[in-house]
């Protein structure tokens, strides 16, 4: 493993806590003693980078201290065996694309080490700087964004926390497989947007279909590799914070459900909340950030190791034939958590660089609906990327 300790800035956080607390056990960067990385468990980074949204730009200081004192004071989760770290801060560097530089390098070490990276601050165009990351490692990914905006852009202009995904798009090579966004709020996203999703098979499941049904997001957060939240997708009401103005989006205890399902995902290897600022009278934004990062770690605690991979004698298989269609429609369920898949053929001439994409995480109504004769529209959709 590369030296990444030259990104980062020790924990500034001082103050005893109690051994079965966080803040008793976790293994932080203290000055001059970067932690020694074992394979698996999750680790903290903290990202101060602000220059990719203009309205948050002077909100930078005692941030990262705000957060660690909520997250720090939180009880281990009883299934917590994996080391928690807590690296530090990787301070901005001179020009916004050393920041994405020296982060893409942080992830990419750190995912190949088999160790999550919980990358938290700055404005959400540093998602582009967790794509990097895995950019550096070759490897074909899903993205997906808890957010109430596309955040499209538009390619010809700079990278910014409300357009960076024209910007991924742009990449070459590229290595985005799918998109999803969950969380849409239809006022903020234009006709154009719409029919760009449309035409890339991208998926989004709105706030409202969320709202009836929070099941629906769980097979887009089960089908990425990333996970990037966006903080102003909450409802001002649960943060209580000035800069935070939305009077529609999550709930605190949707938010952290999100997070859970996000952990217990075996697919996903690293998971990023951004911008975050603290509200120093209330503290509510601090605390909730620290519940949904401990959400997700314990749902991290708690994976199945139910991926479909290899040998399938562990599930259930049901195999629907449709009229006038030629390929049969195969789905798989775990028997050890009753989650779906969906095997989806893809070309011999795309070789090996799809093979983690055709088996697709879905639920039962995507079985319902296949028994009832009609190709499930996730089905359709993957098969077009595939080809």
């Amino acid at each position: 493993m590369k030296d990444i300790s030259i990104y980062f800035s020790p924990v500034s956080l001082e103050g005893e806590f109690s051994e079965f607390t966080i803040g008793g056990t976790i293994v932080r960067h203290s000055e001059g003693n970067f932690p020694e990385i074992e394979k698996g468990g999750v680790a903290l980074i903290y990202v101060p980078e602000f220059r990719g949204d203009k309205n948050f730009s002077s909100q930078q200081s005692s941030a990262s201290d705000a957060f660690r004192s909520s997250f720090y004071e939180l009880f281990r989760g009883i299934d917590w065996t994996m080391p928690v770290y807590d690296l530090g801060d990787i301070l901005p560097g001179n020009e916004l694309n050393d920041t994405y530089f020296a982060v893409g390098q942080v992830v990419a070490e750190l995912v190949k080490k088999k160790v999550l990276p919980l990358v938290i601050g700055g404005s959400q165009d540093l998602t582009l700087a967790l794509y990097k990351g895995y950019e550096k490692l070759e490897q074909t990914i899903n993205l997906c964004c808890v957010d109430h905006k596309l955040d499209l852009g538009d390619p010809d202009s700079e990278t910014n926390s409300d357009g960076f995904i024209s910007q991924l798009l742009l990449q070459r090579p590229c290595y985005l497989f799918n998109h999803a966004n969950i969380g849409l709020q239809a006022p903020f996203a234009s006709k154009a947007e719409f029919e760009l999703f449309e035409k890339l098979y991208f998926d989004i499941c709105r706030l409202g279909e969320f709202n009836a049904d929070f099941r629906k997001a769980e097979p887009h957060l089960r089908n990425s590799d990333i996970l990037s939240i966006d903080f102003k997708s909450i409802r001002a009401s649960e943060l209580l914070n000035v800069n935070y103005t939305s009077p529609n989006g999550f709930y605190a205890d949707q938010i952290c459900q999100i997070s859970k399902y996000a952990g217990i995902s075996d697919k996903l290897t690293s998971f990023g909340v951004f911008n975050f600022i603290p509200e120093k009278k209330t503290g509510a934004a601090s605390a909730l950030l620290a519940q949904i990062i401990w959400y997700f770690i314990d749902g991290f605690a708690q994976r199945k190791g139910d991926f479909p991979v290899g040998s399938k004698k562990d599930y259930l298989k049901f195999t629907v034939h449709l009229d006038d269609f030629k390929d049969e429609v195969i789905f798989y369920k775990s028997n050890k958590s009753e989650r779906w898949w969906m095997e989806v053929p893809y070309p011999p001439q795309a070789g090996s660089k799809y093979e983690r994409h055709h088996l697709v995480p879905c639920d039962m109504q995507d079985y319902e609906q296949a028994m009832k004769n009609e190709i499930p529209n996730l089905w359709w959709k993957t098969y077009q990327k595939l080809g």
